[in-house]
């Protein structure tokens, strides 16, 4: 094994200098700065095959079509990665846009996905700003404007509007605000927010209520409802004294009567509870497992929840009955890894969880 890692170490450091010759029959020499002993000779033909897969090229899934077999990926064929559509399966790309910039994250109207929202900053400023791309004419539209720092944008259910926060009002806090995509002048602030780092997680399912996230420390985090008409806020998750607890992910029950989150309240580990919004009463859901869970979503229905936890490095996938509270053992099973960002900064959070988790 020692001896063919050598050979394939030797043949990629001296692909690039035989591309250009055109002798079948050349071979490799080792540059000087190389001791070769007891390896045969490579012919420059290797090399020129092995080339194919040191330039490889990713692609990461942003967005599904709320009604077509159809997804909006990021992939690289110039300088930057750009929004590309595959329209089924195994079918091939169609690159959409053609920026300067990095785009770094689109998502479809979730009703008809008539268009997407994209966002990318200029030049790499990480000055992210919001676009609407039309997909029957391909026009481009700004909808933030241009100069402050704009991110996580979030779709209500009803696909009217988008709340995001952004740094508009003064360049350092990050206020929330909603927009109509389609009407770029109902752009407005919905709630002025204060210090510390703020994300917005989940609308209501009457899209009357945001849930939103507010990052104090590694040990204190919050949770938030905001009223989307007036922007009034009401903690959710208060504490008692001087308690440290840490919130990482809600969202609302299908309901609307509650809100499920990631907690480490009462626990050493993170865990899956439930607020009552009526009484604040908070009830474990997840108490019988001895791992922190990283991420879960909620079926359509909201009779299923699945959740990932990290069981010693290994993310194990997990399916519960949300009325019994009960898990399906059939349906727990190894992912082999942990959840990742889809590519994106993780200063440009998009929306949590990071990926979503489908139960058809």
């Amino acid at each position: 094994m020692i001896r063919i890692a050598r050979i394939v170490t030797i043949v990629v450091l001296a692909a690039h200098s035989v591309l250009g010759q055109s002798a079948n029959n050349m071979e490799i020499v080792p540059g000087d700065n190389l001791v070769v002993d007891g390896i045969p000779k490579i012919p420059a033909s290797l090399a020129q095959a092995v080339n194919r897969y040191n330039n490889s090229r990713y692609a990461s899934l942003l967005s599904w079509h709320p009604l077509k077999r159809e997804m909006l990926i990021s992939t690289q064929f110039g300088d930057t990665p750009q929004i590309h559509q595959v329209k089924f399966p195994g079918g091939a790309r169609t690159q959409l846009t053609f920026l300067t910039d990095a785009v770094f994250q689109a998502a479809y109207e979730p009703k008809k996905g008539n268009y997407f929202i994209f966002s990318k900053d200029t030049n790499g400023d990480e000055f992210y700003q919001l676009h609407r791309f039309d997909l029957s004419t391909g026009d481009i539209t700004l909808l933030t404007e241009g100069k402050s720092r704009n991110e996580s944008p979030l779709w209500s259910h009803s696909g009217e509007w988008l709340v995001y926060g952004s740094t508009r009002r003064n360049g350092k806090d990050m206020d929330l605000y909603v927009i109509n995509p389609l009407e770029r002048k109902s752009d407005r602030m919905l709630a002025q927010l204060e210090g510390g780092f703020w994300v917005p997680y989940d609308w209501s399912p009457d899209d009357r209520k945001v849930l939103v996230y507010e990052y104090i420390s590694a040990n204190e985090n919050n949770l938030w409802i905001v009223d989307a008409a007036t922007g009034r806020k009401t903690l959710l998750t208060p504490k008692k004294g001087n308690e440290q607890t840490a919130y990482w992910f809600g969202e609302f029950s299908k309901d609307g009567k509650g809100v499920y989150v990631t907690t480490d309240r009462d626990s050493e580990y993170q865990r899956i509870g439930y607020i009552d919004l009526a009484t604040g009463q908070y009830k474990p859901v997840t108490d019988n497992i001895k791992a922190d869970v990283d991420e879960f979503d909620l079926s359509s229905d909201g009779k299923t929840l699945a959740f990932v936890t990290n069981d010693d490095g290994i993310g194990r996938l997990h399916i519960l009955d949300t009325a019994t509270c009960k898990k399906s053992p059939r349906l727990s099973f190894r992912l082999g890894l942990l959840p990742v960002s889809n590519g994106i900064p993780m200063d440009t959070i998009w929306a949590l969880p990071l990926h979503r988790l489908v139960i058809q």
